[in-house]
């Protein structure tokens, strides 16, 4: 059955990411804060999912908000990090009605705005949010990422759910090159407990647009950013032609 988006995927998803290395990029935001002289204390992790990399800037001792469009995927962090705000919000039009030391958002969330202009709104939206001196950070694929997502364009494996049932899930990517996005189809099979409950399947499809460092430097400025740093993960180091992910550390001006 097909469903919307990081709807169906919520209840398996933090299964299927087990592996990401999400304390490693806390680290690594972290580090980058500190050696440029900031020591945020608030945070606002944007797409913030299952709350994976909230729990990592939360565990470093920072006040943080989380925020994010679907409503399953926010269900699921409140009850993992019970003490933490969490809010639904759209990436292009949120308002908080506040401003924080450090604005994140990580694991190419950014790329899921397919449309022209949209990542330009969602950048101004991260900016009105930061304090002066604040610094965004988040990361997206470029365009050879895009067209070139997996090896063999497809993973697959099986991993144990809370409860005692497993998922099955295979996930295939494609490039449409007409309309220049990356398609990505994921299949999931819940599997059957073996006291009568039948398998469940669901199917969403995903989408994402590949931004180059060219196209970023352009949508920062016109956001309103006047200082920033597009990296390679995880050294900082700069990033190469045919680089598939980068990070970019961006300013609001002190004054």
């Amino acid at each position: 059955m097909q469903h919307a988006p990081f709807t169906a995927l919520a209840r398996v998803y933090d299964a299927i990411m087990a592996d990401i290395e999400y304390d490693a990029w806390a680290d690594f935001i972290l580090s980058y804060a500190a050696d440029a002289g900031r020591q945020p204390r608030t945070a606002l992790d944007l797409a913030c999912g299952t709350g994976n990399l909230t729990r990592e800037l939360c565990a470093a001792g920072l006040n943080v908000t989380g925020l994010d469009a679907s409503a399953e995927m926010l269900h699921v962090a409140a009850e993992r990090l019970p003490g933490v705000r969490f809010v639904p919000g759209d990436l292009r039009t949120f308002e908080l009605h506040q401003t924080f030391d450090l604005v994140t958002c990580v694991f190419d969330s950014l790329n899921n705005l397919t449309e022209d202009g949209e990542l330009r709104q969602a950048l101004e939206r991260c900016r009105a949010h930061l304090a002066p001196g604040g610094l965004l950070a988040f990361d997206v694929n470029t365009r050879v990422g895009v067209r070139e997502l997996w090896e063999g364009d497809s993973i697959e494996g099986v991993e144990a759910l809370p409860g005692g049932q497993d998922v099955h899930y295979h996930w295939s990517h494609r490039y449409d090159a007409a309309r220049q996005l990356g398609v990505v189809q994921a299949f999931c099979r819940i599997m059957g407990d073996g006291a009568g409950d039948e398998a469940e399947e669901f199917v969403e499809t995903h989408h994402e647009r590949g931004y180059d460092v060219p196209e970023l430097e352009v949508l920062l400025r016109e956001a309103g950013f006047a200082t920033w740093e597009i990296v390679e993960y995880p050294d900082y180091a700069p990033p190469e032609p045919g680089t598939a992910r980068v990070w970019v550390f961006a300013r609001r001006e002190t004054v």
